[in-house]
């Protein structure tokens, strides 16, 4: 009888709620499995769908996004064992899930927090209301994989952003696993993209969209290939987030500034009643 040949595991893209192969047809062996290699194609075809997405998540009541982060959370604890098995440390996961958890609890605060009325002279009510940005590229870091992934997602989607990751090349399988998670998890298709594959090839294209409002650099470890993202994203003023220090302490107090940085502010007079 002859012995068995295993079935490789093949781990594809997340775009638009869906998992489609490259379509470059490309893929790179990780851990004995077959993973996506994204094209540039593939990161338009994200933000193309980033950006049908931004309507009704921006659009959706702030509890409401607080709940379907919630639910992540528990997706995420509900697969814990498998991301130990992909290598991701188990106390990585359980700070994974509260984080999720934090930035669920800050949904519907926020606004409260950073917004309301200003005193002013005169029969007006003057209000300030933060905003999301809208479509926000984000390149992950390569270590925390899990911990670090969702410290650059949950802090864009909780505010009404839609995103497009460019995940770690090296550590992709964390990226993909998540992507299986939040698909099960009640999140509208199109709020979270993952693209895996070569970050020098993706992220390019998306710090010099025209249709993306803001990008995210923290994973980003070269200086020269920094440089060149933020060059890109001069083109059409896009607000940009610099690399992370080497030193970056992921597991402290993330504080609200991930949330309020990729918020604009909306300021309106409305004339008083009699």
């Amino acid at each position: 009888m002859s012995e068995r040949v295993a079935v490789r595991k093949t781990y594809k893209l997340f775009i638009g709620g869906k998992f489609p192969r490259s379509e470059s047809g490309r893929s790179y062996l990780v851990q004995s499995s077959n993973v996506s290699l994204a094209s540039r194609k593939d990161a338009r075809d994200a933000v193309v769908a980033a950006r049908a997405a931004v309507k009704g998540w921006a659009g959706a009541t702030a509890y409401n996004r607080g709940q379907i982060l919630y639910r992540a959370a528990e997706m995420l604890e509900g697969r814990r064992e498998q991301f130990v098995a992909l290598g991701i440390p188990g106390d990585e996961v359980d700070a994974a899930v509260d984080r999720w958890v934090w930035y669920a609890g800050w949904a519907d605060k926020l606004a409260q927090v950073y917004g309301g009325a200003n005193p002013v002279a005169g029969p007006y009510f003057n209000i300030s209301a933060p905003e999301p940005t809208g479509v926000v590229a984000v390149v992950a870091p390569e270590r925390p994989a899990l911990l670090g992934l969702v410290s650059v997602i949950a802090p864009a989607i909780v505010t009404g952003n839609t995103v497009v990751v460019a995940a770690s090349p090296s550590e992709p399988l964390a990226a993909v696993t998540l992507a299986e998670v939040l698909a099960t998890s009640d999140l509208p298709g199109g709020v979270v993209n993952i693209l895996t594959g070569a970050i020098t090839e993706t992220a390019p294209t998306l710090a010099a969209h025209m249709d993306v409002n803001a990008i995210d650099l923290t994973g980003v470890t070269d200086a020269a290939l920094a440089t060149d993202l933020e060059v890109r994203a001069a083109e059409n003023l896009k607000r940009v987030l610099r690399p992370a220090p080497a030193d970056h302490d992921w597991t402290g107090d993330p504080g609200v500034a991930p949330m309020t940085v990729l918020l604009e502010t909306k300021t309106v007079w409305h004339p008083k009643g009699v």
